[in-house]
């Protein structure tokens, strides 16, 4: 089992705009392989953070969602740059920054930069 956790950079004061954006997921938990997802929030000094987390049954499933045509329709208008990089691989939720004839889109400049981790699952214990 694989936990795969994108930390999303949000400008300060914005984490719950952008943490409602998924409370309505566009097909992630019908995947294979797709065991739950959690939003985690922080306020930090410079910026907040949204972390989602997603648990997979292996690796293998989580790359078949990020290379599925669900997972592009899903985040098609939402790539906000990463730290470091284009706007390349499963970086971002949320907004793009400009939507017909060049328009900024509401919500656009408070993504700041994401970052992908992918983390082997030890051991679990079960909730109660």
């Amino acid at each position: 089992m694989i936990v795969a956790i994108n930390t999303i950079r949000v400008k300060s004061g914005h984490v719950a705009e952008v943490a409602e954006r998924f409370k309505n997921p566009k097909g992630v938990q019908h995947a294979p392989g797709f065991i739950r997802m959690e939003l985690l929030t922080e306020s930090l000094e410079e910026h907040d953070e949204l972390k989602v987390c997603t648990t997979w049954e292996n690796k293998e499933t989580f790359e078949g969602w990020v290379n599925s045509d669900a997972f592009k329709q899903a985040h098609a208008h939402s790539r906000p740059k990463p730290e470091g990089g284009s706007a390349a691989g499963p970086a971002g939720h949320g907004e793009g920054q400009t939507g017909h004839g060049g328009q900024p889109k509401p919500g656009s400049g408070i993504m700041l930069g994401a970052k992908l981790s992918i983390h082997e699952v030890a051991f679990s214990y079960p909730g109660e």
